[in-house]
C-alpha cells in the first residue's frame, strides 16, 4: 500500500466533533435505557423493607431470594405462565401461516383486484371501528372468556403482510415457473418454496408477533374474567404493581418482601424467555427486515 493511499485511508477514519457527540449521546442513551432494566433487578434481589426506605442506586440492599420465592411459589403466577407460553406459541404459529399465506397471494402476478385488496388492507391499518364495536363483535362470536379470544382477533397483521410480501417479490419468478410446470399446486408452491427461503424475514415477523403476545395484557382485560385458562402473566404482573395484593402476606415473608420488589422479581421472571429467544432469532433480524422493507 502506498503513502497516498495509508494517508486516504486514516483521513476517512478520522473521527469529526459531530461523531464524538453523536456516539456520547448514543452511549448515555444506552446506559439510561440499560439502568432501568438494571434497576429492576437489583429491586427484586433487594430486602423489601430495606428497599422501601431508600438508597437503592447500583446494588441490592439486604440481598435476599425471598422476593423470587414468594413468586414461584405462587399457584397463580404459574397458571399466568403457562397460558402466556400457550398463548405466544399459538399466536405465533397461527398469525405467521395465516399472514404469510396472504402475503403469498398479494405477490402472486395472476390475483385480480390486487390494488383494491391492497387499499383495502391498507385503509384498516389506520381506521378501525374502536374498542366498543370490538367487543360486541367478540361477545356475538361467543370468543368473551375463552383462550382464543387472544388468537383469532390477531391471525393477521396488514404491516407484517406487506413486509412478507416484499420478501417474496424478491423470490426468482423462474423458481415458481418451473414448479407450476412440474404440477405443483399454489399451497404447494407457497409451501415448499418460498417459506424455505423466507427465513430471515419470517424469523424476525415471528419475534415480533411473539413479543406483542407475550407483553399483551389489554385482551386479558377487557375480553375475559381473567379466570384458570384465560389469565396471562402481563395482566397477572399489571395486577400485582396496582393493587399490592396479597401475595407473600405470610409470616415468612412479612419482613423480606413488599409489592413492589415482588412485582420486580415477576417482571424479571416474565423478561427471561424473550430474552432466551432472541439470541437465536438475532442473526436474522437486520437481514429480515431490511429485506422485506426495501424490496418491491
Amino acid at each position: 500500500m502506498s503513502k497516498a493511499q495509508s494517508l486516504s485511508e486514516k483521513k476517512r477514519i478520522r473521527m469529526t466533533w459531530a461523531d464524538w457527540i453523536i456516539y456520547v449521546f448514543l452511549a448515555l442513551f444506552a446506559l439510561i435505557t440499560f439502568y432501568q432494566l438494571w434497576y429492576v433487578i437489583i429491586g427484586s434481589f433487594s430486602n423489601g423493607q430495606q428497599y422501601a426506605s431508600g438508597g437503592v442506586f447500583l446494588t441490592p440492599v439486604g440481598f435476599t431470594f425471598a422476593n423470587y420465592e414468594v413468586i414461584m411459589q405462587d399457584v397463580e403466577f404459574w397458571t399466568a405462565f403457562r397460558n402466556s407460553v400457550l398463548r405466544t406459541a399459538t399466536g405465533v404459529a397461527v398469525e405467521l401461516l395465516f399472514t404469510a399465506l396472504v402475503a403469498y397471494a398479494m405477490c402472486n402476478k395472476y390475483l385480480r383486484c390486487k390494488k383494491s385488496y391492497y387499499w383495502i388492507f391498507i385503509f384498516t391499518m389506520f381506521f378501525s371501528g374502536g374498542i366498543v364495536p370490538m367487543y360486541l363483535l367478540i361477545r356475538i362470536l361467543g370468543l368473551y372468556d375463552n383462550f382464543f379470544v387472544y388468537i383469532f382477533p390477531a391471525m393477521f397483521s396488514v404491516y407484517n403482510m406487506i413486509i412478507i410480501s416484499n420478501f417474496y417479490k424478491g423470490i426468482p419468478d423462474s423458481l415458481y415457473e418451473a414448479s407450476e410446470l412440474d404440477g405443483a399446486g399454489e399451497l404447494t408452491i407457497w409451501w415448499k418454496i418460498y417459506m424455505p427461503l423466507s427465513k430471515p424475514v419470517l424469523a424476525t415477523v415471528s419475534l415480533w408477533i411473539a413479543v406483542e403476545h407475550w407483553n399483551s395484557y389489554m385482551g386479558t382485560m377487557l375480553y375475559t374474567e381473567a379466570g384458570d385458562w384465560t389469565l396471562t402473566l402481563q395482566y397477572y404482573l399489571k395486577q400485582l404493581i396496582n393493587e399490592a395484593s396479597g401475595v407473600g402476606s405470610s409470616s415468612e415473608y412479612t419482613d423480606l418482601v413488599t409489592a413492589k420488589t415482588i412485582s420486580y422479581a415477576g417482571i424479571v421472571v416474565a423478561l427471561i424467555p424473550i430474552m432466551c429467544v432472541y439470541p437465536f432469532i438475532q442473526k436474522h433480524f437486520t437481514k429480515g427486515v431490511m429485506l422485506g422493507s426495501l424490496k418491491g
